[in-house]
């Protein structure tokens, strides 16, 4: 949990005990469902660490693609950037797909 690129702990900008207790349950959550996750990924034959695990999945990105109609707003156009074979492989994992854009 030390770790500033991965599920850190710090900087925690709280001083009240509730909100202590809320970040420090939500960055153990974060951690676990990490690992959970590069777990599954190893049974798929993925073998990543969690930062490379989560620096895969990070490059997953959507863009928003603008071409002028023929009257009025411009249309836009959602669809993902190219992605790597092991991002697919995470993609088909964990069935992102279900929130990528539809074409």
């Amino acid at each position: 949990m030390k770790d500033p690129h991965v599920v850190s702990f710090s900087p925690m900008h709280h001083w009240t005990e509730h909100n202590i207790r809320v970040h420090t349950f939500t960055c153990v959550l974060a951690l676990q469902i990490a690992h959970l996750m590069r777990y599954q990924a190893r049974h798929a034959g993925l073998h990543l660490s969690v930062r490379a695990l989560l620096a895969e999945l990070a490059g997953i990105e959507e863009t928003v693609l603008l071409y002028q109609g023929d009257k009025g707003r411009p249309k836009a156009r959602r669809m993902l950037t190219e992605t790597t074979p092991t991002q697919d492989q995470l993609i088909d994992l964990f069935r992102l797909d279900r929130y990528a854009p539809r074409q």
